[in-house]
């Protein structure tokens, strides 16, 4: 760009910082606009992405016009610094590469049959019926191990309790767990 050119842009920035000159900010609006797009389509934006960063890099143009300082460079290196910033904040903001499409977590999953549904509920049912029957101590050590999901050792600490004495209430609270489920004639251990 030549200087005339450079100095007239210069001019057209101070009077949209002066008194808001709309015909000013169109002109530049309608030079720069396609060019910041361009440029940031050759970054890898996609063409509506290029296109809100270029209304982005304009807002700033016209509410920030009074920070232009044509004596540390031209409106062209200003307004292309602002799109290049603004394309990185917004690469730091979308994570979405990040996600993989294929994850499981993101695959609908298939309904339940009516009796696979009906069964779980009721071995949910029995299983609950059989930890009732266990002693307290064993049955704190199961909730803190299983639905709190605490480690043999956090147990210990949490309660005071030798680890022997937490690993072996454990181990008996399944002992007694599998005699009373394998000896109840509706719940298949399979």
């Amino acid at each position: 760009m030549n200087k005339v050119a450079s100095e007239e842009f210069a001019r057209l920035v101070g009077l949209v910082s002066a008194s808001r000159d709309r015909d000013a900010f169109a002109t530049l609006f309608d030079y720069y606009g396609p060019r910041l797009n361009a440029y940031l389509q050759r970054l890898g934006l996609e063409s509506s992405q290029a296109e809100e960063l270029v209304q982005e890099v304009m807002i700033v143009l016209w509410h920030k016009a009074h920070l232009f300082d044509p004596a540390k460079s031209s409106l062209a290196t200003w307004l292309f610094r602002i799109a290049r910033n603004r394309r990185i904040d917004l690469m730091r903001r979308d994570r979405s590469h990040l996600l993989d499409p294929h994850d499981p977590m993101f695959l609908p999953v298939e309904s339940e049959a009516a009796d696979d549904g009906m069964d779980a509920r009721l071995r949910e049912s029995r299983v609950r019926m059989a930890v009732e029957d266990l002693p307290s101590d064993q049955v704190e050590m199961i909730k803190f191990a299983f639905f709190l999901g605490l480690t043999h050792s956090e147990i210990s600490e949490r309660t005071g309790l030798p680890l022997g004495t937490v690993k072996s209430r454990i181990r008996l609270a399944f002992s007694r767990l599998r005699r009373a489920l394998n000896d109840d004639p509706q719940v298949d251990t399979d």
